[in-house]
């Protein structure tokens, strides 16, 4: 299943080094820059994490939360530079799932988006297919209950893969996915780290498409 999280912030870096990081963790990742437009996502998609800020161009993040509240019990994280106790206590009366003030570190933050995934149910430690068993966090992945050591990106790789077991996926999202939009590299880096991954599970799992990109299989 794909895991949809919302990112609204005005502030365009934060907003997108969320965006890179989460898209690299695998999930599927909308970012707005404005309250208005976050707002109509709202009512377009189902969310299953919200990050939202509270000064926002158009609707404010508490207007927001009010709103999604109306539609969705979607958990949200709250982001912003205001740390008085009345804005934090407006937050939490709205029903806003945790409340993080500015500046803080991006990756505390997303371990913070993990563990109210994991809390909602969406998110386990631990994602089974087939013959893989793969821990996120810890970034170790066993088939048929045998350890296999891989590197960073050949566990980001096979992740992905195995999150869209069946289907073909293309040199360019798995670029895109796993290195990044602004990454520099070509096709060729793909296939160097699918090479290497290959060679520590059952070469038939993993499907090459030519000239598109790569299938997960089940074991044979």
């Amino acid at each position: 299943m794909d895991i949809k999280i919302l990112v609204v912030d005005d502030d365009e870096q934060i907003a997108n080094s969320l965006n890179n990081i989460l898209r690299k963790k695998g999930f599927d990742v909308d970012v707005c820059y404005d309250g208005d437009k976050a707002l109509e996502q709202f009512y377009n998609k189902n969310y299953h994490l919200v990050i939202l800020d509270i000064m926002l161009p158009g609707i404010n993040g508490h207007e927001l939360l009010r709103e999604l509240r109306k539609i969705q019990d979607t958990p949200v994280l709250m982001i912003t530079a205001l740390d008085d106790d009345d804005n934090q206590l407006r937050a939490f009366n709205g029903e806003v799932d945790d409340y993080v003030t500015k500046p803080f570190s991006v990756q505390i933050l997303i371990k913070r988006a993990e563990a109210l995934l994991r809390r909602s149910g969406v998110l386990k430690k631990e994602i089974c297919v087939g013959e893989f068993v793969l821990y996120p966090e810890s970034y170790k992945v066993y088939f048929n209950g045998a350890d296999i050591q891989t590197t960073p990106k050949e566990f980001e790789l096979l992740l992905f893969l195995v999150q869209n077991k069946g289907r073909v996926i293309t040199h360019e999202t798995l670029i895109t996915k796993i290195w990044g939009y602004d990454f520099e590299g070509t096709e060729n880096t793909v296939q160097a780290h699918m090479k290497n991954l290959r060679n520590k599970i059952p070469a038939n799992i993993i499907t090459t498409i030519k000239g598109v990109g790569y299938r997960l299989e089940d074991a044979k």
